[in-house]
């Protein structure tokens, strides 16, 4: 089944410069050569100072408004003040210009009626040009202007004018998240026997406790893992409790912790621990406990991605580990095209202001905020080092709510996995922004995006294909999976925390909405679109077992003799076994590669099922945790749970009995489990078999 023209992949052919290299000053820049070079009229309202007054008190609340033909800039007004500063920076398209001059106009706000204080009017032929493109233009004070063209008698603004090539906005680098690993063995020094010990470990916003240990032995013998960044910010704070009393406390620096580079155990050591003496004011003693401690940095695990599928990064955590570059990832946003409208304006029209954010790695970029587009124009190119080619790059587009004080809505966002592009060719598509709503699929836009892979070595990136995809302490040390979990949600709020602070800031609503928070929670429809992919790899399977079965029964004489002579080789010389399998292996890539895609993949409406889900079911999957839904709907959808339960159980009862035939194959006649069936209506009664038809009518509509 073909995947509907709306939702298709489009190829385009935008208007981009050839690469090259460009003299900046005097030395060499590389040139923009994914994008179209733009040019802007810059407009820095710094301050103002003098300004006469406007009110009954004696005072003004200023504010600037900057108009060039139908486009209009405003500053916020402040309260109360004769002199201002804002130093705030407009930025006007030059090729959408529609006035020959640009006028700055000052006024006092009020309940009623704005006050006009002065203006001031430039030609656009008399703004200098910015050469270098960022050089900055000296700010001077201007005299403001009455309507009727006299100089106002107080009042001057400071401002700064330039036109040139749009700066790139410089790129957010995250530090390198580590995996702080506390091995908690034992403690010693307390006496007695105490009822209830456990060892509390805190690290900034974590917090983890070992089991309850009872006895005169305090031995817990645990690894307790948290997630810090670079650079560390807080220390491992650890506290011997029982019940509500605090027995001692241990700080330990993670700056002096060990970096553990491989799979050797990092050697315990006694740490002394220090009493609170019950007042604030007083001092903490030591005395004679102590506690037996393994603390170590593992430089080996990655936690951030949603899964190893849509990792960016396979790196390890430490720096001492890794290896050259096998590339240089370029990508060029360009723009988008039919963005719906994401929110309303005060007069009741509909608008959009749209950003992109784009994560690879530790690099998180954020691009410039178009206001009130549906169709933005971007133009801005960033570039990533590539380490591993089986990762994804995310770009996500974003409404910008906090313009109107609100929250920042997603449009949408496109993967783009590395190992399906081909070096040195430039790919420019227009890749459909597909989300699933509560009323079902639905195309947002579409983005337009140019990208580039460029590989430094060949031979760096062969060699890397014949590495494990994680590192090797990945294998030798793994965690559990609820510690993967606990660890990712960690992670997620530190990289929110710190892209936060940043100007201007990324909030955490689109920081979540990268990382796909909260795609672990059951669905109808990924369980049925998992479901058949499954199906989609056994048909392989069966396959190989119906050519088998026809080799078996002659049905292609020549072929079967062919099979006999190979089996009878490979007896004769079974150093040929593996040998012959990566061969046959090789030879059916060769022959797929006929079949290989041109261009980048995309989402797949009807592999993820998006266009045959129920309204109940899309219901389901966007309800809240916990849930806010009727008891009645609530036992529906259980019912339905347990039906589709039951027939995964079947499954895999299915597969463990095939198991068990061919493990008991190898025992060398060992009997074979006997496989207890029981009718399911000699258990609950015949009395309650109309119960069990009203269910399957229930969830028929989800069977698979």
């Amino acid at each position: 089944m073909t995947m509907p023209e709306e939702f298709a992949l489009k190829q385009t052919a935008p208007k981009i410069v050839g690469s090259g290299f460009i003299r900046g000053g005097d030395k060499l820049v590389c040139a923009y050569d994914l994008v179209e070079q733009m040019e802007y009229l810059y407009v820095r309202v710094v301050k103002v100072r003098d300004l006469p007054a406007k009110d009954l008190n004696s005072s003004c609340d200023p504010y600037v408004e900057v108009r060039l033909g139908n486009y209009r800039g405003v500053t916020k007004h402040l309260e109360k003040t004769s002199s201002a500063v804002w130093n705030l920076v407009f930025a006007f398209e030059h090729d959408q210009l529609q006035s020959s001059h640009v006028d700055i106009i000052v006024k006092d706000k009020d309940l009623v009626l704005d006050d006009f204080i002065g203006s001031l009017t430039f030609d656009l032929v008399d703004i200098p040009r910015r050469d270098p493109p960022d050089s900055p233009l000296a700010p001077q004070w201007y005299r403001l202007d009455e309507k009727k063209g006299e100089k106002v008698k107080k009042g001057r603004s400071w401002l700064r004018f330039g036109k040139g090539l749009k700066r790139m906005r410089p790129s957010r680098m995250l530090g390198i998240l580590m995996r702080p690993r506390l091995g908690v063995m034992e403690s010693r020094g307390f006496g007695g026997r105490l009822p209830e010990v456990c060892v509390k470990v805190i690290c900034g916003s974590q917090a983890i406790r070992t089991r309850i240990n009872r006895g005169v032995n305090l031995a817990w013998n645990e690894d307790l893992v948290f997630v810090v960044a670079e650079p560390f910010e807080e220390p491992l704070i650890m506290t011997v409790e029982n019940k509500d009393e605090v027995l001692g406390r241990c700080v330990v620096l993670l700056s002096t912790v060990v970096k553990r580079l491989d799979n050797k155990a990092v050697p315990a050591k006694w740490l002394n621990l220090e009493r609170h003496s019950g007042e604030a004011v007083k001092k903490e003693v030591t005395f004679a406990s102590k506690i037996h401690l393994r603390v170590s940095l593992d430089g080996g695990y990655h936690v951030l991605d949603e899964s190893t599928y849509y990792s960016s990064d396979h790196r390890p955590s430490s720096k001492l580990l890794w290896k050259s570059s096998v590339g240089l990832l370029e990508v060029g946003i360009i723009s988008a095209t039919g963005l719906l409208h994401m929110k309303t304006t005060k007069d009741g029209r509909g608008t959009t202001d749209a950003y992109c954010v784009a994560k690879y790695g530790s690099k998180w970029i954020r691009t410039r905020t178009i206001i009130d587009s549906g169709s933005p124009r971007w133009n801005e190119q960033y570039t990533w080092e590539v380490f591993d080619l089986c990762t994804v790059i995310t770009v996500g587009v974003f409404d910008n709510g906090h313009l109107q004080g609100g929250k920042d809505a997603s449009i949408g966002k496109v993967r783009i996995r590395l190992s399906t592009l081909e070096t040195e060719r430039v790919y420019t598509h227009s890749y459909p922004l597909v989300v699933l709503k509560p009323s079902g699929v639905k195309k947002m836009g579409e983005l337009h995006l140019a990208v580039r892979f460029s590989c430094s070595s060949y031979l760096n990136m062969l060699h890397k294909c014949t590495h494990p995809l994680l590192p090797k302490m990945h294998y030798v040390h793994p965690l559990s999976v609820m510690q993967l979990d606990a660890l990712r949600h960690q992670a997620i709020q530190i990289v929110s925390s710190r892209l936060g602070r940043s100007e201007p800031p990324l909030n955490k609503e689109a920081v979540e909405y990268m990382l796909n928070v909260g795609s672990h929670i059951w669905s109808v429809r990924k369980a049925k679109a998992n479901f058949v992919r499954v199906m989609g790899i056994m048909s392989g399977v069966m396959a190989i077992a119906k050519w088998f079965d026809q080799i078996c029964q002659w049905r292609n004489p020549f072929t079967t003799l062919l099979i006999h002579i190979l089996v009878v080789i490979l007896v004769l010389y079974p150093e040929l076994v593996l040998p012959t399998f990566f061969l046959y292996l090789f030879f059916i890539g060769i022959w797929n590669y006929r079949w290989k895609p041109r261009h980048p993949p995309h989402m797949d409406i009807r592999l993820s099922h998006a266009d045959a889900v129920g309204h109940d079911e899309l219901d389901e999957e966007f309800d809240t945790f916990p849930t806010s839904k009727a008891p009645d709907l609530v036992r529906m959808r259980y019912d339905r749970l347990r039906s589709i339960g039951g027939r995964i159980q079947s499954v895999v009862g299915d597969l463990a009995m095939q198991g068990e035939r061919f493990q008991s194959l190898l025992s060398c006649g060992a009997s074979l489990p006997i496989r207890q069936a029981f009718d399911l209506q000699e258990i609950i009664g015949a009395k309650n078999t109309d119960k069990l038809v009203s269910i399957e009518h229930v969830v028929q509509h989800s069977s698979y």
